[in-house]
């Protein structure tokens, strides 16, 4: 399958979360994003160096600035489960904006066309490093990184193509 781009209209899809109240929630990509201008990014692996130490915090530094350009929304995507992602999630205390979304099985990445086969170093199929850039559910900017790259994706990235 082609990977997502520009243009095309997001797939819908459920992935879960843990809220406020640290309930488990399921929650379709659509609900999620349709009337608004969201950012989704996906990322590797929970806890893996460049995710956690660059891609997430920067985007959970420039949420101001998004939200000032407009974006609703910071959706972050990982192939993990939701009891890892809320473990991860909790690492980054001054979060306020950056919804940290479990895609376990990975169903929702393949329907993006962004999977990464990454079995040869025991990881087995995950994300690719990308961002997104959607306006009321059709895809205005497609950043996919190439390999374990981290060149294109960045919160930065986005802020100048917004």
């Amino acid at each position: 399958m082609a990977p997502i781009a520009v243009g095309d209209v997001i797939p819908d899809g459920t992935l879960a979360y843990f809220d406020e109240q640290d309930q488990l929630q399921q929650a379709s990509v659509h609900s999620l994003a349709a009337g608004k201008k969201v950012i989704i990014f996906g990322v590797p692996g929970a806890f893996t160096p460049t995710c956690s130490v660059k891609h997430v915090p920067g985007f959970i530094e420039k949420a101001g600035e998004l939200k000032s350009k407009g974006i609703d929304e910071i959706l972050l995507l990982s192939v993990n489960d939701p009891f890892v992602m809320k473990a991860w999630a909790k690492t980054y205390p001054d979060n306020k904006d950056v919804k940290f979304l479990a895609d376990g099985s990975a169903t929702y990445t393949h329907a993006l066309g962004l999977e990464l086969d990454l079995s040869e170093k025991g990881l087995g199929t995950r994300s690719r490093r990308f961002a997104l850039l959607v306006d009321d559910l059709k895809v205005k900017v497609a950043n996919v990184e190439a390999g374990g790259e981290f060149t294109v994706s960045s919160a930065d990235d986005i802020l100048k193509a917004i």
